[in-house]
């Protein structure tokens, strides 16, 4: 399983560090970063992606609840305070969970858990199964489970399944808009590869079966993110 990433926002350095040491026991959790003020941990919600958000609420310049008011915020939210007060506007700013301090670890879990839970439910509702293609005069099915690479051919795009061959005029740009990438990604301009075919990965080069796929500089930190 992929480890989540989060961040921490909080300005009291005790329960800062008492919820890193929660995170670092977790072993699908990866603590990006820690943040003492909620502008500064804006910035980096608006150019990273993460997945689980522990936001204190009472804080200078800016509070956790004005954040969540003001902004919008992609991630699991998991309120953290010592103020009970705030619970009921969190939840209606659709929050994962409200931990009140001093929370055990186990009532952490029990809120990463939950937001795992919700993770996981999201992407199964938002991967399709398959595709249609459009190839000659016919729309052709295409199971995404099946896809091993999709290779570039001048005017051409060629589909390799396990089971078959599609040609279609479709380009790689239609691709990536109906595949999510954490299933066919895109490595070159040339080529797309199903993440879970991949054998091997040495010297810029995918190995899938008897192909060896090179990986451009253009795709190359978007494929190994």
């Amino acid at each position: 399983m992929d480890k989540l990433s989060c961040i921490i926002i909080e300005d009291e350095p005790l329960a800062l560090e008492k919820t890193k040491d929660f995170v670092s026991k977790v072993p699908f959790l990866h603590l990006s970063e820690t943040f003492d003020n909620a502008l500064t941990g804006l910035a980096y919600l608006n150019n990273n992606k993460v997945d689980i958000l522990f936001l204190d609420i009472n804080m200078d310049e800016l509070t956790g609840i004005e954040l969540l008011e003001s902004s919008k915020i992609n991630s699991q939210v998991i309120l953290t305070t010592a103020y009970q007060e705030y619970a009921l506007k969190g939840y209606e700013l659709q929050i994962t969970d409200y931990l009140l301090k001093p929370f055990t670890f186990n009532r952490f879990l029990q809120a990463v858990n939950k937001a795992q839970d919700n993770i996981t439910r999201h992407t199964a509702d938002a991967a399709p199964e398959f595709i249609f293609v459009k190839t000659e005069n016919r729309l052709e099915k295409i199971m995404l489970n099946e896809i091993i690479y999709i290779e570039g051919m001048r005017d051409y795009r060629r589909i390799h399944t396990i089971n078959k061959k599609v040609m279609t005029l479709q380009n790689f740009s239609e691709f990536e808009k109906l595949i999510p990438a954490s299933v066919v990604c895109r490595v070159h301009k040339s080529y797309m590869v199903a993440l879970a075919k991949i054998e091997s990965v040495e010297r810029g080069r995918i190995k899938i079966g008897d192909q060896l796929i090179p990986i451009s500089d253009t795709y190359k930190d978007e494929f190994f993110n």
